[in-house]
């Protein structure tokens, strides 16, 4: 067991110390999507969805879930955020209405905020998904992922494709 990082010397889940890595500006962009009807494109572009602005409730939604990362994920540590941005972009090619959501996230500390980001951006996709369903529930949930990362031991990713 000795290999894992996230296992103590009984073989049990353990949070790994983080206290002699070093301080360091980190951020992270993250993606996710999902594609709507013509219906829901429409009412969420014009600002007439019953249960309100869409985008806007998303936004805050996903600020709020990156903020509670640590309070989800197992392993996560609790780390202050110096900045959590989010931004949406709409794809409307034949008929087809995807709405891609990028996360972006900063912290001034000594782990990275990958798992931040991605849990905005899911978050975000999951609250769209709710405040729309009365329309139509079959929209989908598209790939979520990394897009890039600086800062901390290992360095900077930057997704080349997808």
């Amino acid at each position: 067991m000795s290999d894992f990082t996230h296992f103590n010397e009984e073989g049990r889940a353990k949070m790994v110390d983080i206290s002699e890595k070093p301080v360091s500006v980190r951020t992270a962009i993250a993606h996710s999507s999902i594609t709507v009807n013509k219906e829901i494109y429409e009412k969420i572009s014009t600002n007439t969805m019953k249960k309100g602005d869409v985008l806007a409730v998303a936004q805050v939604a996903g600020v709020m879930a990156c903020k509670k990362t640590w309070d989800i994920i197992p392993m996560c540590h609790p780390i202050p955020l110096t900045g959590v941005d989010i931004s949406f972009a709409w794809n409307a090619e034949n008929e087809e209405y995807t709405l891609l959501i990028t996360a972006t996230v900063k912290t001034k500390g000594n782990t990275g905020v990958e798992m931040e980001a991605l849990t905005a951006a899911s978050v975000c996709a999951l609250t769209i998904y709710d405040m729309c369903k009365a329309v139509d529930k079959g929209m989908v949930i598209g790939k979520t992922y990394l897009v890039e990362k600086t800062g901390g031991k290992n360095g900077d990713f930057k997704r080349e494709s997808f």
